[in-house]
């Protein structure tokens, strides 16, 4: 499967991201990580690549991380468009006080536009 992992550097995306690269190792999946802006997190753009680069070497698998600038949630939906990605995989999703599940605003952006299917990591 070609799965495209977008991650920006919070809690939530690295969960995403080892559980991909995890998947991919065992289903021998054709993955590529994009590292996108993310107001949100305190981690700099440049340790959020390093952390992707650390997680597939350490599984030991081919895939390509890559840096992508612009509009995180309408460049991953332009991206798995335009380069034919079966799945897109982010993390996100909080439960609140009152039970409901709440997300980002980059993960609801491509959850509302992909056409192709999202996975959500919690």
């Amino acid at each position: 499967m070609k799965v495209l992992c977008g991650i920006g550097g919070s809690d939530d995306s690295f969960r995403a991201l080892d559980r991909t690269v995890e998947r991919a190792a065992v289903a021998d999946d054709d993955l590529t990580i994009a590292v996108v802006d993310n107001e949100d997190s305190s981690v700099a753009p440049g340790d959020v690549m390093d952390r992707a680069r650390e997680a597939v070497d350490d599984a030991e698998i081919d895939a390509e991380v890559r840096r992508v600038e612009g509009d995180p949630g309408s460049r991953l939906v332009e991206i798995a468009e335009t380069e034919g990605f079966e799945e897109i995989v982010l993390g996100g999703g909080h439960t609140s006080p009152m039970g409901k599940i709440t997300i980002g605003s980059i993960a609801e952006f491509v959850l509302l536009n992909a056409k192709t299917s999202v996975t959500l990591v919690r």
